[in-house]
C-alpha cells in the first residue's frame, strides 16, 4: 500500500534528534524514525516514518489505518500538536528552565503512542525493570500486533485493544496483569481512553475516573495522564519533582508540595514541558549527587 505523505513546520523550536536522544527507542529506518502503534478510534494500525529537514517534519503514514488520524497521533507523540512558542517566554522568566532548554535542544515532552499504550504500559511494568517492561511489550507487539511492511522491513505495532481484549495468557505475565490489560482493552473500545477526550475533561476528574482501572493507583493515574494523553500544564505528585527542583535550584532542602506548585507558577502555561526538562537532567546525574537529596517532608 502506497504511504501517504504530511508535511508541518512546528509552532515555536522543536528538535527530532533531540526527542529521539532522550527518549529513545523507536526503531530507525535509513537514519529516520519508525513509530508504529494502533490508532486511536480509526480502527487499524499505522507506521509514521518521521524526519525533519530545517525547521519542516515530514511524515510518511504506512498501514491500513487512517492516514490523517495516524498523522495527528504521530504528532502528539512529540507534542507538536501543541503550539509552543510561548515557551520562550518560560524560558526567559526562569533561567534554569532556560539553560536546560537550550542544553537539551530545545526539547519537548514526549509521549506514549497513546493513553491506552500508556495504561498498557504501566500495568505490564509494575514490579520490574524499565528494560523488562520493553521488552515483554516488544514480544507481545511481534506476536499479537498488526505487521506493517516498509521498504521489505517489518514493524510491529502494540495489539489494538480489540485483539488485547482476546488475549487471556501471555508469556512474563501473570493472570492478574492479563486482566488488568484486558480492562484497559475494554476501556479503550469504549471510547474512554481517547487522548483528546482526556485533555478536555477536568484534571481531578479524569484521574479519578482513570483510577477506577483495576490495578491503576494515584501514581500510574497520574502517569497516564501526564505521559498519555499529554497535559501541558501540569505538576505530577512524584519523588521525582522535589527532588530535582532541590538540586537544580540548589536549595537548601526538599521543597513539599505546596512550595513545587509555588516554584512552578513560573512555568505556566507549560508546567510540564518545564517539568520534563527538570526529570531529564535529573536522571542523567551521578547518582552520587542524586543521593545527597534529604528525604521529602512530605
Amino acid at each position: 500500500m502506497a504511504a501517504t505523505t504530511f508535511d508541518l513546520v512546528p509552532l515555536g523550536p522543536f528538535s527530532l534528534d533531540a526527542a529521539g536522544r532522550y527518549f529513545g527507542g523507536w526503531p530507525e529506518l535509513d537514519g529516520d524514525i519508525v513509530m508504529a502503534f494502533p490508532v486511536d478510534g480509526a480502527g487499524g494500525s499505522a507506521a509514521v516514518v518521521m524526519r525533519q529537514q530545517g525547521d519542516a517534519i515530514t511524515g510518511e503514514v504506512h498501514g491500513d489505518a487512517d492516514p490523517e488520524a495516524a498523522w495527528r497521533q504521530a504528532l502528539a507523540v512529540l507534542s507538536l500538536d501543541i503550539d509552543g512558542r510561548g515557551f520562550a517566554d518560560v524560558a526567559e522568566r526562569d533561567p534554569v528552565v532556560g539553560r536546560l532548554w537550550r542544553e537539551d535542544g530545545l526539547l519537548r515532552p514526549v509521549l506514549f503512542h497513546s493513553a491506552y499504550e500508556a495504561a498498557a504500559a504501566f500495568i505490564i511494568g509494575h514490579r520490574l525493570s524499565i528494560a523488562q517492561g520493553r521488552r515483554i511489550r516488544a514480544r507481545m507487539a511481534e506476536a499479537t500486533g498488526a505487521p506493517i511492511t516498509i521498504d521489505a522491513r517489518v514493524f510491529h505495532a502494540f495489539p489494538a485493544p480489540a485483539v488485547l481484549a482476546g488475549i487471556e495468557t501471555f508469556t512474563g505475565l501473570s493472570a492478574a496483569k492479563m486482566e488488568r490489560l484486558q480492562a484497559v482493552a475494554v476501556r479503550a473500545l469504549e471510547g474512554r481512553l481517547d487522548r483528546q477526550r482526556l485533555r478536555s475533561m477536568p484534571e481531578e476528574e479524569a484521574l479519578a475516573e482513570l483510577r477506577t482501572l483495576p490495578g491503576v493507583g494515584p501514581f500510574f493515574a497520574s502517569g497516564i495522564l501526564a505521559r498519555g494523553a499529554g497535559l501541558v500544564d501540569t505538576i505530577t505528585d512524584d519523588d521525582l519533582t522535589p527532588r530535582a527542583i532541590e538540586l537544580a535550584y540548589e536549595l537548601p532542602a526538599r521543597p513539599d508540595r505546596a512550595e513545587v506548585l509555588r516554584h512552578a507558577e513560573a512555568w505556566r502555561p507549560f508546567r510540564m514541558w518545564a517539568l520534563v526538562l527538570l526529570h531529564v537532567w535529573l536522571r542523567i546525574q551521578p547518582q552520587s549527587v542524586i543521593g545527597r537529596v534529604r528525604p521529602g517532608r512530605r
